[in-house]
């Protein structure tokens, strides 16, 4: 089979196993039912906006043109620095965007990917962005009223425990599990003094501990973990093969490499199985 189109990062969907699909062009491809298989992924030259669809000779944050780089609230700094959010200060980049996304509940979690680690997202999010991490094991720990307040948390939380995913080791092979109720209620402890600093800054409501929340298990359709990690790039190696061993996060584990989906959407690509 042989599909063709700029594509977007990987849909996931959470049941026993995470299932995948990539769009591309006008097709949704089951990946899962390609592992053990051998492709081939060809890049052909091509970049489209996601945003606004327009030919880019290079792609910013993972496959925005540069206009749209330097004007869309999405690809501003506080999306990946929630804590410096400044909708609140008259400067937002696109305020109706702002109110949309980031003036709504979100959710500060724990996640276990290459080891435990604190991270933000929206409800809507869960539990995409805990797959899109390649994490095996999360829980949340706070509902909070929008994204500046999760930012706030997450720093506070950072002092005691990472807030990034070591990709290369998350590839490598499952996390070792983790208690994460008690390691839950272990940060919450040591963060208690300065949490409660920030809520008498805030509304009542700002803040909510989720003290009876469930641990969320993930297993990823892996076969075989690769011992080194060595990553594609289709900017400098424009056609890329192997058998996919397995996928984890927005990653395709090949026998003699790995591909981050996500950084290359808006790219067209030739997918042939």
């Amino acid at each position: 089979m042989k599909y063709s189109g700029n594509i977007q990062k990987m849909q996931t969907k959470l049941d026993d196993t995470v299932f995948y699909h990539l769009p591309i062009g006008d097709d949704l491809v089951d990946m899962n039912v390609l592992i053990g298989s051998e492709i081939k992924l060809t890049y052909q030259g091509e970049i489209n906006c996601v945003s606004c669809d327009r030919k880019t000779k290079k792609s910013f944050a993972q496959g925005f043109c540069y206009p749209c780089f330097q004007s869309l609230a999405q690809c501003d700094m506080c999306i990946m620095k929630p804590e410096k959010c400044h909708y609140a200060e008259g400067t937002c980049r696109e305020p109706q965007w702002g109110e949309q996304f980031c003036l709504q509940d979100h959710y500060v979690y724990l996640a276990n990917s290459s080891g435990l680690k604190v991270g933000i997202t929206r409800g809507t999010q869960i539990p995409t962005r805990w797959m899109d991490q390649g994490a095996t094991q999360a829980i949340p720990i706070f509902r909070v009223k929008n994204r500046l307040t999760s930012g706030l948390v997450e720093v506070i939380f950072k002092n005691h425990v990472a807030d990034k995913t070591s990709w290369q080791k998350m590839l490598k092979g499952e996390a070792n599990n983790v208690d994460m109720q008690s390691r839950r209620d272990e940060l919450y402890e040591l963060s208690k003094d300065a949490l409660i600093e920030l809520s008498d800054s805030l509304d009542s409501d700002a803040i909510e501990f989720l003290e009876n929340e469930s641990v969320v298990d993930i297993n990823f359709p892996v076969n075989q973990y690769p011992q080194k990690v060595k990553s594609f790039n289709f900017d400098k190696t424009p056609e890329v093969s192997g058998v996919l061993n397995g996928i984890k996060g927005q990653y395709l584990i090949l026998d003699n490499g790995v591909l981050n989906m996500r950084k290359f959407g808006g790219y067209n690509l030739t997918l042939e199985t």
